[in-house]
């Protein structure tokens, strides 16, 4: 297995929707397991194609042992069944050190493929409902800052060129949690 490098905002491929994962072979199985593997390096929850640069409907996910799902991966995901509404800080690998409140679906279905091309239909409330939200996202061409309202998001852009001015002036980032 190996680390990917993470695409960061800016790169074109996080903002295009994704084709359909077609072929499930070797080279998907191998996929998942290093999306996992950089998943776990970075460190997060959720790992979609876009964000290694494939442009793929395909992400992985572990939301960690208070869960019974386990590490998982989806290909061609669909969500259905939205039930209720959580608002909770959210971040993004392809984003980092940038938290805001963002509301989501408290529970969600995602139907799609297994690596082996399966279909499957997971079920998920609380965080798994905003992991399988935020990876389809990403699959879809979206990220969670283009779910935040206006005057959030305008907040959300200036932090970003904040951040980005400190790191070329060699000062190194801040982290930034925004709270309400």
């Amino acid at each position: 297995m190996s680390v990917i490098p993470i695409r960061y905002l800016g790169d074109p491929v996080l903002k295009e929707p994704c084709r359909d994962v077609e072929t499930f072979d070797d080279l998907l199985r191998r996929l998942s397991k290093d999306m996992l593997e950089t998943m776990y390096h970075a460190p997060g929850v959720g790992l979609a194609a876009p964000q290694i640069g494939l442009s793929l409907r395909f992400f992985v996910f572990d939301p960690g042992e208070s869960f019974d799902t386990g590490p998982g991966a989806v290909a061609n995901p669909v969500l259905s069944g939205f039930e209720g509404e959580q608002t909770e800080e959210e971040g993004c690998l392809s984003i980092p050190n940038l938290y805001f409140p963002t509301t989501r679906a408290n529970r969600v279905r995602v139907s799609g493929q297994d690596v082996e091309g399966n279909p499957i239909s997971l079920e998920g409330e609380g965080l798994l409902a905003r992991i399988f939200q935020h990876e389809t996202d990403h699959v879809n061409g979206s990220l969670f800052i283009d779910r935040l309202a206006e005057d959030e998001r305008r907040l959300a852009m200036a932090a970003i060129r904040e951040r980005d001015l400190e790191d070329a002036a060699g000062r190194g980032g801040r982290w930034l949690r925004r709270g309400r």
